[in-house]
C-alpha cells in the first residue's frame, strides 16, 4: 500500500508544531510551571512585579514561537507543495525533483497535534501532515504509521 499526498505548509500549521513540540518538552512545562507559580505568589503577595515576571514567563515562548513560524514561512522551501509518499519501506518527501526519503526504522516518533500528525525523522525534526491537505487520506497515513512504527512510538489521536 502507498498514500500520496501533497502539503502546502502555512505559518499556522507551523505554529500548531512548534507549539506542541515546545510544551510537551521538558523545558516547555518547566517554563509554563514557573510562570504559574511566580502568578500565585502574585495573587498571594500583591506585589506587582511577580505579577509582570510571570506574564512574561507565560507569552514569551508563544509569542517568540508565533513570531519565529512566520519567519520560517519566509523560507523558499515552503512557498511550493512539498509531495509525501508514504511506502512500505518508508516516507519519500519531493519537491522540485528533489527526492529524500527516510527508512520508517529510523523515525523516532508519531505524534498528532490539533491541526496535524507529525512524525519525527530526527528529535528535532519532523515530516508535518496537515489533516487538511491529507483530506480522505488521513485514516489510511495513521494506518501506515501504526503499522510501520511500534506501538511505543505513536501517539497519534485521530
Amino acid at each position: 500500500m502507498e498514500v500520496e499526498f501533497d502539503v502546502k505548509m502555512e505559518a499556522g500549521i507551523l505554529y500548531d508544531y512548534m507549539m506542541h513540540h515546545t510544551y510537551s518538552s521538558f523545558i516547555g512545562v518547566l517554563g509554563t510551571v514557573v510562570g504559574a507559580l511566580l502568578l500565585i505568589v502574585y495573587f498571594m503577595d500583591r506585589q506587582i512585579t511577580f505579577l509582570v515576571l510571570g506574564m512574561i514567563v507565560l507569552l514569551y515562548q508563544p509569542w517568540s514561537l508565533f513570531l519565529r513560524s512566520r519567519q520560517q514561512m519566509l523560507n523558499p522551501a515552503f512557498k511550493k507543495p512539498l509531495h509525501y509518499k508514504l511506502t512500505e519501506e518508508g516516507i519519500e518527501v519531493s519537491q522540485d525533483g528533489e527526492v529524500d526519503s527516510q527508512k520508517w526504522e529510523d523515525m523516532h516518533k508519531a505524534v498528532s497535534t490539533g491541526s496535524s500528525i507529525v512524525v519525527y525523522t530526527a528529535r528535532a525534526s519532523a515530516c508535518i501532515f496537515p489533516k487538511k491537505d491529507m483530506g480522505e487520506n488521513k485514516y489510511k497515513v495513521i494506518e501506515m504509521i501504526s503499522t510501520h512504527m511500534p506501538p511505543k512510538k505513536v501517539r497519534i489521536r485521530g
